[in-house]
């Protein structure tokens, strides 16, 4: 039943127009279409809405600190350089839902796209000058002017085109170990309507690169810096905004619902065996396999907060502890595996959640509370992005942090959503 109230929705919602029309023939002053399932109300006035998406094109460019996290950005390389600065410049195209669908009314200044990044450290022998490909969302946070906002904005993808670890050739890199790793930045910025169709924005922002620990050394960059771009919409954009303001919006009623997420990754592992040697890497790769269990109380429909249960199989935890084979070289290295509640921990996290159209950025702290050995025994933060495909189930791509800067592992998975509205 619910399925059929959705389609009739949006079959009403595509017919807004010709209901228009025939209100004006009839010489009405105005017309309400509801959709029960989705709880969207628009109110038609005697005027032409706006009836497209928005779109818009981005270029940004990004000058940043580079944390000196490991001795290779204090100076310890080829060049005998700190690696202090990071600068970036992105294309990007994005766009806003149009007016009179139902995102287009509860996230009105959403903007969801993709980008490409152009990055240089100034150190391209040893790091080379990756590029990005990500996703990205922003919005606004709250209204300062008329034509003035504070905004934030998330990007999640891919980088490529780094120069890797090689004991012949780059030596002294022992901080990034693939070609390809993982991009996130979040940050916050001012968003200055300055004309029609321009945009001004300026602000600040964090980034991390790293593979998840899917090859080694993995030791993580970070950095953060300032941002300024310019933004070009293309679309009548004042007649979008009345569009969106003669929308009525519904009553928000709070409310629980529940994650439930399965997700796997496979992982490298360096260790060491005793404190007057260097660290090893253990032949092979290992395997994560894990759940999560997330009741979240909806405050709003932009934003959740909860706990979550957190169970992880790591393969290769506390493997250091059952060496075969003590002072064989690292590629001839052998271990017992260890007991399954060494490998296995139990945690408990607080999470926050926004909610936007799409996507939704989960982020969580947490201590594993069932646990044997120093590998689990550890507080650990997570970051995650939610791809939804309904609306109850997702796709999962997280990231389990110790020490807010050591990556651990990867998380992908899929999810449900329970009493999902």
């Amino acid at each position: 039943m619910k399925t059929t109230q959705w389609i009739i929705g949006l079959l009403l919602t595509a017919y807004i127009p010709r209901l228009y029309a025939a209100g004006t023939a009839a010489g009405a002053n105005a017309s309400r279409v509801i959709s029960s399932d989705t709880a969207f109300v628009a109110v038609i006035e005697n005027k032409v809405n706006y009836h497209k998406p928005l779109h818009k094109v981005g270029l940004d460019i990004s000058s940043a600190y580079v944390f000196p996290t490991h001795g290779f950005f204090k100076g310890e390389n080829l060049a005998g350089k700190p690696v202090r600065h990071h600068f970036s410049a992105h294309l990007k195209y994005g766009f806003q839902f149009a007016p009179e669908t139902k995102f287009g009314q509860l996230y009105p200044h959403a903007t969801q796209g993709i980008g490409v990044a152009y990055n240089t450290f100034f150190n391209q022998h040893e790091l080379g000058a990756p590029w990005s490909v990500y996703v990205f969302q922003n919005s606004r946070l709250f209204s300062i002017t008329r034509n003035l906002s504070l905004d934030y904005e998330w990007n999640f993808g891919a980088s490529f085109g780094w120069k890797k670890y090689d004991e012949e050739t780059n030596c002294k890199n022992d901080v990034v170990g693939s070609k390809i790793n993982a991009y996130i930045n979040l940050g916050m910025m001012l968003n200055w309507h300055f004309a029609p169709q321009w945009h001004l924005t300026a602000g600040v922002g964090m980034t991390h690169y790293s593979n998840g620990n899917t090859s080694y050394p993995n030791y993580g960059v970070n950095s953060l810096g300032g941002r300024i771009g310019l933004v070009r919409t293309v679309g009548d954009e004042a007649a979008y905004e009345k569009s969106f303001k003669r929308g009525v919006r519904p009553p928000f009623r709070p409310y629980v619902s529940y994650d439930l997420i399965l997700y796997g990754a496979v992982r490298k592992k360096g260790v060491y065996l005793d404190e007057s040697t260097n660290g090893v890497l253990v032949p092979g790769k290992f395997a994560i396999a894990g759940l999560n269990f997330n009741p979240m109380y909806n405050i709003n429909r932009y934003f959740r907060a909860g706990v979550s249960l957190d169970i992880q199989y790591d393969e290769s935890a506390n493997i250091t502890e059952y060496v075969v084979n003590q002072g064989a070289s690292p590629e001839n290295l052998k271990f017992h595996r260890p007991p399954l509640k060494e490998q296995l921990s139990a945690g408990l996290s607080i999470r926050g959640e926004i909610v936007m159209p799409i996507f939704a950025i989960n982020v969580g702290i947490g201590k594993n509370f069932v646990c044997q050995g120093s590998d689990t025994d550890k507080f650990y933060q997570i970051f995650t992005l939610k791809t939804h495909f309904t609306k109850r189930t997702f796709l999962h791509v997280g990231y389990q942090l110790y020490k807010f800067k050591d990556p651990n592992n990867l998380m992908l998975g899929i999810g449900y959503r329970f009493n999902g509205r």
